[in-house]
């Protein structure tokens, strides 16, 4: 195959390689349909991971944190990072518990972060905002000043890239198939799906009588 999503050697898939996907429109797929990225940092020789709400605009992912955090600080510097998006798609049940698994859709990507501002920084939190909230950008008050000094806004080109799928059924030991006892153990698919429950509104909302917008109630994951 070749090798449109950046694969490097940090990146090669060397367990369940039969996993790796290598096209550019299943990458962007995946992190079209995440909401949260879990983002590596090092800071004074201690790792942490953070959950972050992101978007992807083309060749790269978007996402923000408070200008404050040490974390977003070393990011902002230049520190290396690992950002990554998992999907679950599904819980694998084999006839033992080795064999059992998990179905899913991951996209790792590796590199350093580049720091957005002015018009740059702007637009990055609209697209945030739609890729999460979808149509509220059309209705949700400006970004005040002091609101945007108050966040730093990172991008991360999408050079160096790996993916996995993983959507399969069980793979068994051999042995438990012609086994009198395990070969007669259910096994199989239980798949998993995101859903978005009924709007709930606010005290004020209900105060004022305010309709529940069409575009939040068409919502669906």
């Amino acid at each position: 195959m070749s090798n449109p999503v950046g694969a490097t050697d940090r990146t090669k898939v060397r367990r369940a390689p039969s996993k790796t996907v290598n096209e550019r429109e299943v990458v962007n797929a995946i992190l079209d349909a995440g909401l949260v990225a879990h983002v590596a940092c090092v800071v004074d020789g201690q790792p942490y991971v953070m959950p972050v709400g992101y978007a992807r605009v083309d060749d790269k992912v978007i996402f923000h944190g408070s200008s404050a955090s040490r974390l977003f600080k070393a990011l902002a510097a230049g520190q290396p990072t690992c950002f990554t998006v998992t999907l679950l798609d599904g819980l694998v049940l084999a006839r033992s518990a080795f064999e059992s698994s998990m179905n899913y859709r991951c996209v790792i990507a590796l590199g350093t972060c580049e720091v957005l501002e002015g018009t740059s920084k702007e637009q990055a939190l609209l697209d945030i905002t739609e890729h999460l909230l979808p149509g509220r950008t059309a209705h949700a008050r400006v970004t005040a000043p002091q609101e945007d000094k108050a966040t730093l806004m990172l991008a991360l080109d999408l050079n160096e890239v790996s993916c996995k799928v993983s959507d399969k059924f069980p793979e068994e030991d051999p042995d438990d198939l012609v086994d009198i006892r395990y070969s007669n153990i259910w096994a199989g698919i239980v798949p998993m799906k995101e859903v978005f429950g009924e709007p709930i509104p606010d005290p004020l909302t209900v105060e004022k009588g305010i309709p529940t917008p069409d575009y939040v109630k068409t919502w669906e994951r």
